[in-house]
């Protein structure tokens, strides 16, 4: 509980009415959650305009508002605050009434289209390795320490973000390590927060259902390291050819990391095959239990902040070096007799399809068939989707397209818009099959000893969204059964 004056005290109202101090028992942008004593923050959403619940949330026992437009009948006993732009203060707000936890604690976050789980995974993991009690919030699942909180969005809404930052802060965590989504950046959800560092991974077309441009989401991903402070610092892949671009306006110390050009953690793959990887990293060999060209960039950027923030660069290689990364992402899971390799990815852009399906055609050795399991979401981004069917086929041998989230689209016209363009030589190695269960089965079924399976799209995820509702659907145990059916 605060009075409403040491929450308001960074924010510049430009009409205030009312009593300053009184005292605040919460927070809310949701007027369903409001009770006696809260805030209400009347933020116009995507889905809704706060300004239209401010009565309810008063009705329900808000003793403060804060809004762009005030009512023109204003209750007795109720403080009024008018602000420019709602969004832009619910965090700097939020951060007062924690009590600045992100102050108090070494927070760097991770942006970029691909990657920024995986990155984000690593450092927690490492830190915890190190002896340190760590914080992630990812889109898998949130951590504080050992305890693990599940994960709605990317980034959480601001009250929420600074809540688990209180909380990780109180259980004695030292360092957090967070994804920093362009929703979260554009939508403020970042609002308030003391940035220790954040770490650019690379930037591909997606999301653009939201951002309409890419030239517009380079904006949006560019503005988190704009807002950097001087004492922090910005650390960019340089081999992006948008890397340098996001520290161009930077307050921040510049920092870069790259396989192809001079920089500051300079790496080089001497080995990629499927026991991992061996690099040379400043002049280091250490063998790395990840796979891939796109994990060296992710293992880079762990090492390079470690670095960054102090940690003996020998300690830190070893402990990255036993690191398996976040789940669903290059997850390998092996067929017991027929030897078949399952491998459960998360990629859903065309550029992180063809990092994952480049990788595997560099390991596959002989013969090797490559059969992809991929879709596409429903009421997102549709001019990906022809794009993600011709990745398929250009690197695969088959390419099965099948439903993702198919949410409120029908997934036959998702399909329909995938399929549209191909090539007739592409639309050779194509299978329909609208049920993912069954198109991963017959992905099983087609694959000979010794092929690769890609089940790519959904990763983590352990449901599937349709018209509404969330059926439990986990990529990773329907492949485990069907090698386990076909086993038999």
């Amino acid at each position: 509980m605060k009075q409403l004056k040491d929450i308001l005290y960074s924010v510049q109202p430009l009409q205030l009415t009312g009593d300053t101090s009184v005292s605040v028992t919460g927070l809310y942008i949701d007027s369903r959650k409001v009770d006696k004593g809260s805030l209400f923050i009347a933020v116009k959403g995507t889905q809704a305009d706060g300004h239209g619940y401010i009565d309810k949330a008063i009705d329900q026992g808000a003793v403060a508002i804060v809004a762009e437009i005030l009512p023109a009948n204003k209750r007795e006993g109720i403080t009024y605050i008018e602000v420019k732009d709602s969004a832009a203060v619910v965090g700097v707000m939020a951060d007062a009434f924690y009590g600045g936890p992100s102050e108090k604690m070494k927070v760097i976050g991770i942006t970029g289209t691909n990657g920024k789980t995986t990155v984000a995974t690593l450092l927690y993991q490492l830190f915890e390795g190190l002896g340190y009690k760590c914080g992630l919030i990812s889109t898998v699942q949130n951590h504080i320490h050992d305890k693990i909180v599940p994960a709605t969005h990317t980034t959480p809404d601001a009250i929420a973000v600074h809540s688990l930052l209180a909380d990780m802060y109180a259980a004695g965590c030292t360092h957090v390590f967070m994804e920093v989504s362009s929703h979260a950046v554009h939508q403020h959800r970042i609002g308030g927060i003391h940035f220790t560092g954040g770490v650019f991974t690379n930037i591909t077309h997606d999301h653009l259902d939201y951002h309409k441009t890419f030239d517009e989401y380079i904006r949006v991903k560019k503005m988190f390291f704009d807002g950097l402070p001087k004492t922090a610092f910005a650390f960019t892949n340089a081999d992006d050819k948008r890397g340098i671009v996001m520290l161009q306006n930077t307050k921040a110390t510049r920092l870069t990391y790259s396989l192809r050009v001079p920089a500051d953690i300079k790496g080089k793959v001497l080995e990629n095959n499927l026991t991992g990887l061996v690099m040379d990293v400043n002049g280091t060999e250490a063998h790395f239990r990840m796979i891939g060209t796109f994990n060296a960039y992710n293992l880079m950027a762990a090492y390079g902040v470690a670095v960054q923030l102090g940690e003996d660069k020998m300690n830190v290689l070893a402990i990255l070096s036993n690191l398996h990364g976040a789940p669903g992402r290059f997850e390998t899971i092996m067929s017991d007799n027929e030897k078949v390799l399952g491998i459960v990815d998360y990629a859903h852009t065309p550029d992180a399809l063809i990092n994952v399906l480049a990788t595997i055609n560099q390991l596959r050795v002989g013969g090797q068939q490559v059969i992809t399991v991929i879709g596409c979401g429903g009421d997102r981004d549709k001019a990906k989707r022809p794009l993600m069917a011709e990745v398929a086929c250009e690197h695969s041998d088959r390419a099965i397209l099948t439903a993702d989230n198919p949410r409120s689209e029908n997934p036959e016209d998702i399909l329909d818009d995938m399929v549209a363009g191909l090539s007739i030589a592409h639309s050779k190695k194509v299978l329909r099959i609208t049920d993912r269960r069954e198109a991963i089965k017959t992905a099983c079924a087609l694959a000979n000893a010794e092929d690769i399976v890609l089940v790519a799209g959904k990763g983590h995820e352990t449901y599937q969204e349709v018209k509404g509702v969330r059926h439990h659907f986990d990529d990773r145990e329907v492949l485990k059964e069907t090698f386990e059916l076909l086993n038999k």
